[in-house]
């Protein structure tokens, strides 16, 4: 599993072949869909040096829990799947 920062699974995401999207880590927080640039999400990670945000003190944290919303929580679970695993 290609786990972007957020826990999206890059390697079966639509925009990896829609946008021709190499994943999050790769564009270290700049995306293609961003306005400004930068994706909130990795820019939190990666200010804290955790690999993403399943390292964090604060997982979930409300910011993930927002861009989690409407997905059935799968970027949470991909995190948590991730350290019960490691």
């Amino acid at each position: 599993m290609n786990l972007s920062s957020c826990g999206i699974d890059c390697d079966t995401c639509k925009f990896k072949v829609e946008a021709s999207c190499p994943g999050c880590n790769a564009l270290q927080s700049k995306p293609f869909w961003s306005k400004d640039g930068t994706c909130d999400l990795y820019a939190c990670a990666s200010g804290k040096e955790h690999p993403h945000c399943g390292k964090c003190g604060n997982f979930p944290c409300a910011m993930l829990k927002e861009w989690a919303s409407g997905e059935n929580g799968e970027r949470i679970e991909n995190l948590r799947s991730l350290e019960a695993s490691s």
